[in-house]
């Protein structure tokens, strides 16, 4: 006889993107539902492609609502809607403000 712990959880499709200045991926892949973001991200391999991606600390949202623990649960803990798409942050080079300060001053 089966119970449902033996029948498979639904799969759902979802994407993980990540890019850099030179490369950029999406990778579409079928998780199981109840799937978290950063396991999506473990689960897509998208590390093979940039290895020096560090996904235990790289911040990470969905359709760029950040996932940090404020609006929105951290990757850890946020559940996957079939075709969301985790996107994985690089950090910013320079301060958007301090960006914004240096324009106007060239404008000067």
């Amino acid at each position: 006889m089966e119970t449902d712990a033996d029948k498979p959880l639904p799969m759902i499709d979802v994407e993980v993107a990540y890019a850099t200045p030179q490369k950029q991926s999406i990778i579409a892949l079928q998780v199981e539902e109840g799937t978290t973001a950063y396991e999506a991200v473990v689960a897509s391999g998208i590390t093979d492609e940039f290895p020096d991606l560090d996904v235990t600390s790289s911040p990470m949202g969905i359709f760029s609502e950040p996932l940090d623990g404020k609006k929105r649960p951290l990757p850890a803990e946020y559940v996957l809607q079939a075709r969301d798409r985790v996107e994985i942050y690089r950090p910013l080079l320079i301060d958007p403000k301090q960006a914004r300060l240096d324009r106007a001053a060239k404008k000067k």
